[in-house]
């Protein structure tokens, strides 16, 4: 590939699966937060994708932390991922958020993905983006819920000896 080649987009952008995965971190942090996390994707300067996290900022707040970086996010054209913090109206207005980080691609070998950290520098890398994501999002399912303890219970307090091997039913004070 010559130096003026741009590399191919399955390279330089995420792919559905990665752009979901992402989108479920934004969802899970609004959550976790109660507040309203907005995920946007933009293309760098390199012809990379990254993506922003920022929460979004009470317009009607008094206070609000003017040393904490802020980004706008959302309007007209912005690119966003997830249920968007559950504002009605981040297809057309812009927001003021509070910028949490940020994950780039990257061309580097073993480094597919950066994270960059409030101060915007980079502070975890990975070829896996679920390393540098703030939850496990496993599609692995849940385990039944197991009724009997439940069903167990009530017979304890029925007295029904349920104590198990080697006790006979009487009650032990330590």
């Amino acid at each position: 590939m010559s130096a003026s080649a741009q590399p191919p987009a399955s390279l330089t952008h995420f792919s559905p699966a990665e752009l979901d995965m992402l989108a479920k971190t934004a969802d899970a942090l609004s959550a976790y937060l109660g507040k309203p996390v907005l995920a946007e994707v933009a293309l760098g300067d390199e012809g990379t994708e990254w993506v922003t996290f920022g929460v979004a900022l009470d317009t009607d707040a008094d206070e609000t932390d003017d040393a904490a970086p802020h980004v706008q996010m959302g309007g007209a054209g912005a690119r966003l991922l997830g249920g968007r913090g559950g504002l009605p109206d981040s297809d057309t207005e812009s927001y003021d958020c509070l910028y949490l980080w940020a994950m780039q691609i990257s061309l580097v070998e073993g480094e597919r993905f950066i994270k960059l950290d409030q101060d915007g520098d980079e502070c975890a890398w990975s070829d896996q983006l679920t390393d540098l994501l703030p939850f496990a999002l496993s599609e692995d399912e849940l385990p039944p819920d197991d009724d009997e303890d439940d069903e167990d219970d009530e017979d304890d307090e029925d007295g029904a000896d349920d104590d198990g091997p080697g006790h006979n039913g009487d009650t032990h004070r330590h």
